[in-house]
């Protein structure tokens, strides 16, 4: 059964990035990140109770508290960058853009909790993403009428580093307790933090002129954040963690494939080889 939760997992990521493109269309980003983040909260905060997980927060150490709050903004920060991206930007670089956060991520790793294990793959892993990414965000212009504009790629790249560092913070604040109730206490932050910045930038007003197509597609675009994380967990209880996490990263596969179908992305030939390339060089980094 691990296989087929990997499998949802996957397919649940891959719908994230679509739904939230076509709920963007007349919603400020920030808003539609505060929206959809409700809904994550909900589902991880499900997942915890439904686990039984302790959830006793006077255990955790002042430090832990400290880097798992530095990681919820961090998470924060690079969703409202995501968004801002997908919203100005078309999906696939987009996406091949905040996926290359693991080469970031394995680089950090490296260098600054020494985990050089299996150096020899990791290294021509990080070659083979960067290489691919290049390869996706050249691409020709795409037809849908969602039309890109130049300003979205400071946000991607921004999304992207501060994914990775969401995953180094995540990892020093989670050494006290379970990894999902770390993972939903940082999502807390990120609801506060949402919300926050709506209010100071005065886009809370505009909850009562939303689109209400707009609002079904946010909020389905945050349960398939909420759906991927939860199949995630459950194909880990029972599945290796080496099998696992490859399946998931085939989400890009299915990313690529819906925004051809429903907006009419299609990848050049430079593009199918770089999205090859950034899947090659995921899995090598995969013990």
């Amino acid at each position: 059964m691990w296989i087929a939760w990997a499998g949802a997992a996957a397919v649940f990521a891959g719908l994230v990035a679509i739904l939230a493109k076509v709920g963007l269309q007349h919603t400020p980003s920030n808003l539609a990140t505060a929206l959809r983040t409700v809904v994550v909260v909900v589902a991880l905060w499900a997942l915890v109770f439904a686990q039984g997980l302790p959830t006793n927060l006077s255990a955790i150490s002042a430090r832990s508290v400290l880097f798992l709050v530095l990681s919820g903004l961090a998470t924060g920060a690079s969703w409202l960058a995501y968004l801002r991206a997908l919203q100005r930007g078309p999906v696939n670089p987009v996406v091949a853009i905040d996926n290359s956060s693991i080469a970031v991520t394995i680089l950090l790793g490296m260098l600054l909790f020494g985990e050089t294990s299996y150096w020899a793959l990791k290294i021509p892993g990080i070659a083979a993403i960067v290489m691919g990414t290049l390869l996706m965000v050249q691409r020709l212009p795409t037809q849908s009428q969602l039309a890109p504009r130049r300003s979205w790629l400071p946000f991607a790249l921004l999304a992207a580093l501060f994914a990775s560092l969401t995953a180094i913070l995540g990892k020093v604040g989670i050494t006290d307790i379970d990894a999902t109730v770390g993972t939903a206490l940082r999502t807390l932050v990120v609801l506060a933090m949402a919300w926050l910045l709506v209010v100071v930038t005065g886009e809370l007003r505009k909850v009562r002129s939303l689109q209400r197509r707009d609002l079904v597609f946010l909020l389905l675009s945050g349960l398939a954040t909420g759906l991927s994380w939860l199949c995630f967990y459950r194909a880990l209880q029972t599945g290796p963690v080496s099998a696992v996490v490859p399946i998931d990263r085939l989400s890009l596969l299915v990313t690529v494939a819906l925004a051809f179908v429903f907006l009419q992305e299609r990848l050049t030939r430079r593009g199918v080889l770089g999205l090859a390339l950034i899947l090659v060089g995921t899995l090598a980094m995969i013990p």
